[in-house]
């Protein structure tokens, strides 16, 4: 870990010479901190003496010091002293005895030190309380106590380091300045950018020292995203609206830094969603706020000082005006410094909108409008009279490999919705025309209005070029109403809707009947999937308060709101049943009363699945390798595609990786040479510590960072202090992570990083662990990851989350919305192969209903299953259950160019006569792999039937063969109705070939 350090500055305290003075030094990992804690105090005794007396202003940031135990040990011996008294102990300074058991010489203070519990990488630090057990007898007399030289306080390295910024001012000195400036309400400090504010309830003694001033100044490079801070502490009432206005800052010939060019990261800025944003920012009394300004200074600039004001205003309180002086050095910076990152130069990302067009992206194409029915990649919308789908369909095979002429009706009826007065009789509209207010290849808008003499119902709706589907239905009340219900009903066809997943359910055969209520606290679940293979729809309710949930085992902590319309208190909920022809998802919200002017936001979105059709070659050709590793031992494997988890030498922190971009760029490029591709591990959900952002991220409040009680590991205790979440811990290196708040400027930040890797590192695409971003960001990072030809690839693993802490959702189901832009899914954890039926497999694994392929983790998978759906499992992750035999098969019979007809298709050529012995076949001219596998609860026999014609193959020159596979099958032969014995839970590939 030591290699990925920011270099730490070894500097002396100047200004006003104090008695509390002291050198802040790294202590280059010298000591075990989870042992001794992060922080020392190095004393030297300088006389000889049987009692040494030190007075330490140690100046600590933490609370209630004197509760905590500290620990006295003598350097020579490496001891703990038994002999030790406390005088006094508080934040500003502490009075000890000790014996100097080793005379003169240096003796260590260990003040913080901790016990760590919990799971090895979700650890929670607990700080050791002060012993009790003070000798009232020793000493005898401190009268003669020997000298004692408060040398410096080290950390045990620059990570942990309290200098400058947390490094406190004491009471008194706070308490004189405050008197120095009594006509002041609140106090603004000026800082550099090296020097992040971090402390909320104490100012720095660096502050002190410098005194209040009204300046600030600072070089800079020509071109470069220069950025500083103004600490605001509120001295005598909260602040409410605290802002900042800027002049042009010019220069004495004539050259100009305009003011629109400065902007305050904490009040103003662009959305994920590219909406602008403006918030406000409080400060409450005794409480500091650091506000982070940008300037993006033009790269035109002319050499030279640029001067100019920041002023800061708050209602009800004087404004103060900072002199800024910039000095424009000669140099001009490459891409605004953004290689210099701890030179916060990449904050500037926060307000991108980097590939935020919604450009078509391959293999979709533009949508295309004629009358009122939309066409896009392979399905098709209709649209009824009141704006809602009056159709759609699919042009998808069973197979799943191409698509056909023939449309698959995926409703029996138009989806619409009941409104039923207090009379029990439905509200009958008069429509508006259906006006479409955009066009584009990427994005198709419409609008109607729905009017009665009751309510009126505007309906916007828009679709996009993979098939999402939003709707924003908004029913206001013209006169005051009492209802009975309001309903939404989707009518699918039985053809398309033979699977369901969601509302409680995991994946597999559609249940008869399902009646399911709303519980958002407990489960993240608002919405279904129903479909068939090449035809289906996910579908979620919402209303205008939705916010994406925190996922995982995060979810509780920040779930689901309930939606005030389709919930309505708790009397909403969703039934799927039979109805005529209809499977009829059935969405209800119960009773309720209008005034007039109400207004009722009944939104839901849409997603049509399939999204593309499956590519079994790209399955075949990308074997992955779940693992660092030397790359010749890499490539002799066979696997040719790496994927690079954080906690590895060249991607060290998780969901940051660039910190060791060197090393990446030159393992990448080797790998290159090599024939190799690389991706690696890099998602939102939660960031590490050692993020150069940390702290300005901070002083965003929750838009970046999740609320939570905190704890976790000693960094995020004794840094952080409180109100985060803490996340995914990695002890070998000490890299310790916070939770994401969800929906922020965060995302525009891994966009623009994605871009930068893309562009300077040469990564082939990103494994994803779970996702906690949505669809708009996926588009924007699948744009700049397949920008100019590069690969691009998308690998997103997930565990499963139908438990509690995950909120009972179905991974799949959760993550739908990305499938669009996914190349692979590995669905893994607790995904009990042998425990789970084929329909499971299909709908919650496979990813083949939605144009995916993917592979097996749990247990190794179960190979012979797996193979039903064209899966193995991944190299190197699971012992005993190597994919090389198989990849070895694929490669002896030739799966690249073969078509997959899985046992879902009805007109498979070849079929078991056992329905829970189910068949694949991957066929080619005059030869075809057969993978079967048993669900039976025992060892079977089965004989195949076989479609000789639809093969285009003579039975009598036909063999049937299975080559020996090891871990797999033994060899044998086989001849045409011959019986063929299936043990529990395996199966064969045979080839059958003319």
């Amino acid at each position: 870990m030591k290699k990925y350090l920011v270099p730490f500055v070894l500097i002396l305290l100047g200004g006003t010479a104090t008695a509390q003075e002291l050198k802040y030094t790294n202590g280059n990992d010298a000591w075990n901190p989870d042992s001794l804690g992060n922080h020392r105090v190095v004393l030297n005794v300088s006389t000889a003496g049987k009692v040494a007396k030190a007075v330490i202003p140690w100046r600590r940031r933490d609370l209630q010091p004197e509760q905590k135990e500290l620990w006295v040990v003598d350097a020579k011996s490496n001891k703990r002293i038994t002999h030790v008294k406390i005088a006094d102990i508080n934040r500003e300074q502490g009075t000890i005895y000790f014996e100097p058991t080793s005379g003169a010489g240096t003796y260590y203070v260990y003040y913080m030190p901790y016990k760590v519990d919990g799971r090895s990488n979700y650890p929670n630090a607990s700080y050791l309380k002060r012993s009790t057990a003070n000798n009232d007898t020793w000493p005898a007399s401190t009268d003669k106590a020997a000298l004692v030289k408060v040398q410096e306080i080290q950390s045990v390295n620059a990570m942990n380091s309290n200098y400058p910024m947390e490094v406190i001012a004491t009471a008194k000195e706070t308490g004189d300045l405050i008197r120095q400036h009594p006509d002041k309400s609140y106090f603004v400090f000026p800082e550099d950018r090296l020097n992040p504010i971090k402390m909320t309830a104490d100012l720095p003694q660096r502050w002190i020292l410098k005194g209040l001033k009204n300046s600030f100044s600072a070089t800079a490079a020509k071109g470069e995203n220069f950025a500083f801070q103004l600490g605001i502490y509120a001295v005598k009432k909260d602040l409410n609206n605290v802002e900042i206005r800027f002049t042009d800052l010019k220069s004495k010939t004539g050259g100009r830094i305009p003011a629109s060019l400065l902007s305050c990261l904490n009040t103003d800025g662009t959305n994920w969603n590219t909406l602008p944003l403006h918030k406000t920012v409080n400060v409450a009394k005794d409480k500091v706020q650091s506000l982070w300004v940008l300037a993006n200074l033009p790269k035109e600039l002319s050499a030279g000082s640029y001067t100019g004001t920041a002023t800061v205003s708050a209602n009800g309180a004087a404004k103060t005006t900072i002199q800024i002086s910039i000095q424009i050095s000669n140099q001009l910076a490459v891409e605004g410094g953004i290689n210099e990152p701890w030179k916060q130069t990449r904050l500037t990302w926060l307000n991108s909108t980097l590939a935020q067009k919604n450009e078509v992206i391959s293999p979709y194409i533009p949508l295309a409008v004629k009358d009122q029915t939309i066409s896009l990649l392979g399905r098709q919308i209709s649209l009824n009279k009141d704006g809602l789908p009056a159709q759609i369909q699919t042009f998808f095979t069973p197979e799943m490999t191409e698509l056909s002429a023939t449309a698959k009706d995926i409703l029996t009826e138009p989806i619409h919705f009941h409104v039923t007065a207090a009379d029990h009789k439905d509200i009958i509209w008069k429509n508006g025309p259906v006006n479409f207010t955009e066009k584009q290849p990427g994005t198709v808008q419409w609008n109607t209005i729905n009017t009665s003499d009751k309510l009126t119902m505007q309906v916007n709706g828009a679709v996009e070029f993979d098939g999402f589907l939003s709707y924003t239905v908004q029913l206001i009340a013209q006169q005051d109403i009492s209802l009975d219900d309001i309903r939404l009903h989707i009518p699918f066809t039985e053809a398309a809707s033979k699977y369901m997943m969601g509302l409680g359910l995991k994946g597999g055969n559609r249940l008869d009947t399902l009646k399911w209520k709303w519980d958002v606290a407990n489960k993240n679940q608002d919405g279904a999937w129903i479909g068939d293979v090449n035809a289906g729809l996910q579908y979620s309710l919402r209303d205008q308060h939705y916010v994406r949930p925190l996922n995982t085992n995060f979810y509780l902590q920040k779930p689901l709101l309930l939606p005030s319309s389709w919930g309505n208190e708790g009397k909403g909920g969703i039934q799927v049943f039979k109805k005529g022809k209809a499977i009829l998802s059935d969405n209800y919200s119960g009773s309720r009363t209008m005034k007039k002017g109400d207004t009722l936001y009944y939104n839901f979105t849409l997603l049509i699945t399939p999204f593309h059709p499956i590519n079994t070659d790209f399955q075949w050709s990308n074997r992955f390798y779940h693992k660092y590793e030397n790359l010749d031992t890499i490539k002799a494997t066979g696997a040719n595609l790496i994927n690079i988890h954080h906690a590895t030498p060249i991607n060290p922190f998780i969901n940051y990786p660039f910190i060791a971009h060197k090393e990446m760029k030159s393992y990448i490029n080797e790998a290159h040479l090599k024939g190799l591709k690389v991706k690696i591990y890099n998602t939102v959900r939660e960031l590490s510590n050692s993020a150069y952002e940390t702290f300005p991220l901070r002083s965003l409040g929750h838009e970046i960072y999740s609320p939570g009680k905190g704890g976790g590991y000693s960094w995020l205790q004794e840094h952080l202090g409180e109100d985060y979440i803490a996340a995914w811990y990695v002890p070998e290196i000490k890299d310790a992570a916070v939770v994401n708040s969800g929906m922020s400027r965060w995302h525009n930040y891994y966009v623009e990083g994605m871009n930068w890797l893309v562009k300077n590192v040469g990564i082939d695409g990103i494994y994803l662990d779970d996702v906690a971003f949505d669809r708009t960001t996926m588009k924007r990072i699948k744009r700049v990851l397949t920008k100019d030809g590069h690969p691009g690839i998308i690998d997103l693993h997930s565990a499963n989350q139908y438990n509690k802490s995950d909120g009972f959702n179905n991974s799949a189901n959760l993550y739908m919305e990305h499938f669009p832009y996914l190349n692979r899914l590995w669905f893994g954890e607790y995904f009990y192969y042998d425990k789970n039926s084929p329909d499971f497999f299909l709908t919650e694994v496979s990813g083949i209903p939605f144009g995916l392929m993917g592979e097996m983790l749990q247990d190794g998978g179960n190979a012979w299953r797996g193979m039903v759906y064209g899966m193995t499992n991944r190299m190197p992750w699971s012992d005993g259950a190597d994919p090389r035999p198989i990849w070895k098969a694929w490669d002896n019979f030739g799966m690249q160019g073969s078509k997959m007809i899985g046992y879902w298709v009805e007109n498979n050529p070849v079929k078991s006569n056992q329905a829970n012995v189910p068949v694949t076949i991957y066929r080619k001219d005059k030869s075809v792999l057969v993978a079967l596998a048993s669900w039976a609860n025992e060892d079977t026999k089965i004989r195949l039937n076989i479609d000789w014609k639809a093969l285009g193959m003579d039975p009598a020159k036909a063999t049937i063969t299975a080559a020996e596979v090891k871990n797999f099958q033994p060899a044998a032969s086989f001849k045409d109705q011959e019986e063929i014995t299936v043990p529990k839970g395996k199966g064969w590939m045979l080839v059958i070939k003319e």
